[in-house]
């Protein structure tokens, strides 16, 4: 990574659909703001089941959930996203896991282990909540046995989600994605916010130091 690079740490979870909006923004602006990236994985919804629950259970009224739906289906179309019919939710924290243990992989392979489990999730309507569907997941993206063994099993993980739940409280971050672009000051910008409002607040950040 460049000495001049933007520092930028990204609060985010695989189950979150607007996550994944962001997560194609933000490579979006890397290619234009070099930027050194750091990943916190936040569980957004801990008290969800590993074997998933319907939608419906999330409370919200089914129109507003209509026109979520159709708004987050616009996001993802400008993002090249095609998105399942979304039927249950999940937890997310062994996905979690095992992409805090994909982070020792380097940087490509991480982001390739990260893009599969959003795709699993989001587009092909698996559930990542379960073992053996992770671990389908994260052969199919090319890891060996031992990542999600070790991601499952090691308590540094344990630990580093803790630590992200610690940095979003620090920062104020009650949701996510959330996007920290810079140490001092730094610029917060939260949710899936338009491409030129997110590669401005990159610019201007990095115009700072």
């Amino acid at each position: 990574m460049a000495t001049d690079a933007l520092p930028v740490t990204v609060f985010t979870d695989i189950i979150c659909p607007f996550c994944y909006v962001g997560h194609r923004r933000l490579a979006r602006v890397r290619s234009q703001v070099p930027l050194d990236v750091t990943w916190r994985f936040l569980e957004i919804h801990p008290e969800t089941p590993p074997d998933g629950m319907p939608v419906e259970m999330l409370g919200y009224p089914p129109d507003l959930w209509s026109r979520m739906v159709m708004h987050l289906g616009n996001l993802a179309a400008e993002e090249g996203i095609a998105l399942a019919e979304r039927r249950i939710t999940t937890n997310s924290h062994k996905a979690l896991l095992v992409a805090e243990a994909s982070k020792a992989l380097g940087e490509a392979r991480f982001e390739e282990v990260v893009e599969r489990l959003f795709f699993a999730f989001f587009t092909e309507g698996r559930n990542i909540g379960q073992t053996d569907v992770l671990a389908e997941v994260t052969r199919e993206a090319g890891l060996p046995d031992e990542v999600l063994e070790r991601a499952l099993i090691e308590p540094a993980f344990e630990e580093q989600l803790k630590d992200n739940l610690r940095e979003a409280a620090r920062h104020g971050i009650r949701g996510v994605p959330a996007f920290v672009f810079g140490d001092d000051p730094a610029r917060l910008v939260s949710g899936a916010v338009p491409l030129p409002q997110l590669l401005m607040a990159a610019r201007e950040a990095a115009g700072a130091l």
